[in-house]
């Protein structure tokens, strides 16, 4: 039974559709624009309580960690985190993580299965606690899943601030610096999306009580429309949306935030060390404005053309309240920033005109005075 969440029950909340990867939690609560305007400018608070909860303990945990996952956490500090990617032998993006270590405890939490929308092959991907009991043999750690005690509810905002101290909340100003919570589960601070961002892992018995202690707080309710928007923004990918079968860490920008390219002794290693040292990835990640005049949008998965060619995937499909219709694609590298595409499906008659942004590519692919999606910003 898909998850739903009990705040879904709340006066406003709407719910996000049911063939959405973020089904179960509020879309919005009456104003997704608006959200997104506090969520930028003041302070808001989303509900993410569907995402999945592992917790890692044992002496050996980070040790070990280290050796199966695809980032540097050997010598993760107390109360510090980061991202991190469990991938297959070719180097292929199997699950993306990120991670708390605080009183003994490392925590990973990541997105829920988007089955209806991902576009990875349906059973072809093991489940993040099985390929961490695989690989546990005789080393001394300690793996459980915490969905069902640990929910996340996410600000964003300058406001942020001001919302945790009147929760009675210390939090470094580092990115991934943690905390604890006194009634269990941490804080967390988060360098996307936007400016400010903090994740709660707080009880999910307590759930609706944190909700309402937050927003007495002064922050508003905002739906994972307004999260999505702003990630997008943020260029930052969605597991199982933004990437596909055969996408690589060195296409959606994991590369040093979730993938380490020195060290050795993981899955998938030796396809990112000599993509980064001697390569360039096939693809690469960017953002997309949409022709915002019909009423179409494209979907996950649909593809991206240039002329008769198709050249790319989209991924994440967003509105945003300044910039409009936008999108996350994939796009060869012989792709520039200004060329004229369409996004979408013909055959399904949802294919609109697309445009690069031109800051979300490296600027030698940028062609001098060309700014392509001014056209269709405007």
């Amino acid at each position: 039974m898909a998850y739903e969440s009990p705040l879904l029950g709340l006066s406003g909340a709407v719910a996000t559709p049911d063939d959405h990867p973020e089904q179960g939690v509020p879309w919005h609560w009456g104003d997704p624009f608006g959200e997104q305007r506090t969520a930028v400018r003041g302070v808001a608070v989303v509900d993410r309580s569907h995402r999945e909860v592992l917790t890692v303990g044992g002496p050996e945990r980070l040790s070990w960690l280290h050796l199966v996952l695809s980032q540097h956490v050997s010598g993760l500090p107390d109360d510090t985190g980061t991202e991190a990617l469990v991938l297959d032998s070719w180097g292929r993006i199997d699950t993306h993580m990120v991670v708390a270590h605080t009183g003994g405890t490392v925590y990973l939490d990541s997105d829920p299965e988007a089955e209806a929308t991902s576009a990875l092959p349906k059973g072809g991907r093991q489940p993040l606690r099985d390929y961490l009991e695989a690989m546990k043999f005789w080393s001394q750690v300690e793996i459980a899943d915490a969905t069902a005690d640990l929910a996340v509810l996410t600000l964003l905002g300058p406001d942020v601030a001001r919302v945790l101290d009147t929760l009675g909340i210390t939090l470094g100003d580092d990115p991934y610096a943690v905390t604890p919570l006194a009634d269990g589960g941490l804080a967390r601070r988060m360098p996307w999306p936007g400016r400010s961002a903090v994740d709660l892992l707080v009880p999910r018995a307590e759930l609706a009580r944190w909700w309402q202690r937050i927003t007495d707080a002064g922050a508003r309710p905002a739906g994972v429309w307004a999260f999505d928007a702003l990630r997008v923004e943020s260029l930052r990918p969605r597991f199982g949306v933004d990437t596909d079968e055969r996408a690589i860490p060195h296409e959606v920008n994991w590369i040093d935030t979730a993938a380490h390219v020195a060290k050795g002794c993981y899955r998938g290693q030796e396809t990112v060390a000599k993509v980064h040292n001697v390569g360039k990835p096939p693809r690469r990640m960017v953002l997309l404005h949409l022709d915002g005049s019909p009423e179409i949008y494209p979907e996950t998965g649909d593809p991206v053309q240039h002329g008769d060619r198709t050249v790319g995937r989209v991924g994440s499909v967003a509105e945003h309240h300044e910039l409009g219709p936008v999108a996350l694609a994939l796009l060869k590298r012989s792709v520039t920033a200004d060329a004229e595409l369409r996004a979408g499906d013909p055959e399904q008659d949802r294919a609109v005109q697309a445009a690069v942004d031109p800051d979300s590519v490296p600027a030698e692919h940028v062609a001098p005075g060309r700014q392509a999606a001014q056209r269709l910003r405007g």
